[in-house]
């Protein structure tokens, strides 16, 4: 079989051996041209394998290329930048870099984060200011009569606008102590979600760089809060690095690996014991972080009783999840996350006639599209849901 450009690249780095590696590395550090590499993403690296794998994933394949033979000329191994050279047919050229479209207007790639201490590039950016002149479209009452009307039972009840008290809780860490984590863009999510559960009638309720014990005290404290009384549902979203199970907090280190926050608690703090208030009320939770390392993509060839009545311990739950298990989730570092652009952009064109479910449904398929993330991929999932009924928002009623 004809080797691929990542196995030539492989080769080269394997016949550096390690010194040459480490001064490969070295040199790959100390580069000024965005996209950058971050230190502690090098320091991850344990093989030629994934020194590969991570300048394809940050460069594309013939930006990998370009870029290695750069530093491979600077650290004077000339004899591999010519054999490279003569295997791939590339000169030490900087391909240009495409333009990406916006459903609003063209807008230029840009560096992503794909994690903590790691960048790529990826050629799909909704515009930084799609939804400024905008406003989620809404409901009209001859819509919403009709689906009580005909679904009856099947639907979540909706409160009266006039009487409610909707409430929604935002955790959003940016800055941490390890200044390489530092989640670049995500001030445009906070601000792009806060917007959102405004429009959606939600009083937000918001913290910013938290640990994860700040975390857990945080949502045990909107559990308790009283509004949830003459709520009719609730918005929980938190935005960090992550673990496959768990959201680090921002004093996560190599040295401090224990700050990190499972998952599991959200539902634990919120679910009927801890959070009465919001029994057979809808709760939905969106996570925007890392699972995992991995690239979402692959090469591809041809117990407890409660009271009396029996009431189940935890229901009424959906959550939305930035990324399947294990994987990345990408970060523009001006626009913010895809995961918030695209909830924001469905949510604000479709909420007022579609349940949660198929809103949902709307985003997943946004990153199923083959052009949304170009050569990378994203996945969003829907994770431990436990709606028994369709969960409509009616937005402006």
């Amino acid at each position: 079989m004809e080797k691929t450009i990542k196995d030539h690249l492989q080769d080269i780095f394997d016949d550096l051996g390690k010194e040459g590696q480490k001064k490969f590395k070295n040199k790959l550090c100390d580069r000024k041209v965005e996209p950058r590499i971050r230190r502690a993403a090098i320091e991850k690296l344990t093989d030629s394998i994934d020194l590969t794998d991570l300048m394809v994933n940050t460069f594309t394949t013939t930006g990998a290329v370009s870029v290695t033979l750069e530093m491979l000329k600077a650290i004077g191994f000339n004899e591999q930048a010519t054999e490279l050279t003569e295997k791939t047919g590339q000169g030490l050229s900087v391909a240009p870099s495409p333009v990406a479209q916006s459903p609003v207007a063209p807008s230029p790639v840009d560096v992503v984060d794909s994690g903590a201490g790691q960048s790529t590039k990826v050629d799909y950016v909704l515009s930084d200011d799609w939804h400024k002149h905008l406003s989620v479209t809404k409901c009209s009452q001859s819509f919403k009569d009709k689906i009580i009307r005909e679904k009856g039972s099947e639907i979540y009840q909706v409160k009266d606008k006039s009487v409610r008290k909707r409430l929604a809780l935002l955790i959003n860490n940016i800055d941490f102590k390890d200044e390489d984590m530092t989640r670049r863009g995500a001030e445009r999510d906070e601000e792009n979600m806060e917007w959102l559960l405004k429009e959606l009638d939600y009083q937000v309720v918001k913290y910013k760089n938290l640990s994860a014990k700040q975390m857990e005290e945080a949502l045990k404290d909107f559990a308790q809060r009283q509004e949830h009384a003459h709520s009719d549902s609730t918005f929980v979203v938190i935005m960090s690095h992550g673990q496959r199970d768990a959201i680090l907090g921002v004093h996560y280190t190599s040295g401090n690996p224990s700050d990190v926050f499972p998952v599991d608690k959200i539902y634990r703090c919120l679910n009927t014991k801890n959070c009465p208030d919001l029994r057979d009320k809808p709760k939905v939770i969106l996570i925007q972080a890392c699972r995992g390392g991995e690239s979402g993509r692959v090469w591809a060839s041809g117990e407890e009783i409660e009271g009396d009545d029996f009431v189940h311990k935890e229901k009424d739950f959906l959550a939305l999840m930035s990324c399947t298990p294990d994987t990345k989730s990408y970060r523009h570092v001006e626009n913010g996350t895809f995961y918030v652009q695209n909830i924001v952009d469905v949510l604000m064109k479709d909420a007022h006639g579609d349940h949660i479910e198929e809103l949902f449904r709307k985003v997943i398929r946004r990153f199923d599209s083959s052009d949304m993330m170009g050569r990378y991929r994203q996945m969003a999932c829907k994770d431990r849901a436990s709606l028994p009924k369709l969960f409509y928002l009616f937005p402006g009623l």
